[in-house]
């Protein structure tokens, strides 16, 4: 008997199972393609009017709503909200990379300023590295012993006793405090490159009156040794006889011009 039940259940619900079919319904299937990816087709539009418009169907459905299939209400069609909405993300891209690009160009341009500007970033400045950091080292870099060793020993006293040394080591230290004031300035490149030429200038002046100076300390240096020198023999006139000074006047009175 429980066998007999479970084959008539099994019968019954196989039949239910088969009896089932799917429903397609042409009207939602027409207005899901129209939405979402195909064109508003006029003749879509299920249920149709009919003949001569008299489908009842047809007037329950869009009887209310008669500019309905008139309109295409797509948001992918050309007027579609989505696709003004994509329009306008296009736009506003656009704009925002505008935007970018500008701020971007800023940016560079505040850097390279900055860069122009700042002392702190004026030792990398090639003319620098290239030229003026080895024209103005004898500046920034001096000391006593390299100064005093290009002197000639006996000269050194002079120039010591003299305070030329320590004239020239003080104009030397200014110039190097001016340089660093230069170097460390914010300023324009164009106007730390003209200091940098200034400075040179100034310290070439400044190293041929140091020359000149020590070249006049060592000539009076001579000068000051030739008397003691006669006075002590030291000199020896070979050339000199009495004639000589007879000669020389009589030559200075024979080219006189009257």
């Amino acid at each position: 008997m429980k066998t007999l039940f479970i084959i008539i259940t099994f019968m019954l619900l196989g039949h239910y199972g088969f009896g089932q079919r799917a429903i397609e319904d042409e009207a939602i299937r027409y207005q899901q393609e129209r939405m979402v990816f195909k064109q508003w087709d006029r003749g879509k539009f299920e249920p149709g009017s009919g003949w001569l418009g008299i489908n009842p169907y047809y007037w329950l459905t869009w009887g209310l709503h008669p500019n309905y299939p008139d309109t295409d209400r797509r948001p992918l069609s050309a007027w579609g909200p989505q696709t003004q909405r994509l329009g306008m993300v296009g736009l506003m891209n656009s704009a925002s990379d505008a935007y970018k690009l500008e701020a971007d160009t800023l940016r560079n341009t505040s850097l390279l300023e900055v860069s122009n500007f700042s002392g702190a970033l004026s030792a990398a400045d090639p003319l620098w590295i290239l030229y003026y950091s080895k024209e103005l080292k004898p500046v920034m870099e001096h000391n006593v012993a390299e100064i005093l060793a290009a002197v000639p020993a006996p000269v050194r006293g002079k120039i010591l006793s003299e305070e030329l040394f320590d004239w020239y080591k003080n104009e030397l230290e200014i110039l190097r405090e001016r340089v660093n004031g230069a170097r460390t300035g914010n300023m324009d490149r164009g106007s730390r490159i003209l200091a940098y030429h200034r400075l040179l200038g100034e310290y070439r002046t400044l190293a041929a009156t140091w020359a000149t100076r020590t070249a006049n300390a060592e000539h009076k240096l001579k000068l000051g040794n030739t008397p003691l020198k006669l006075k002590n023999g030291e000199v020896n006139i070979n050339s000199w006889t009495s004639s000589s000074d007879v000669g020389i006047a009589r030559e200075v009175i024979r080219s006189r011009k009257y």
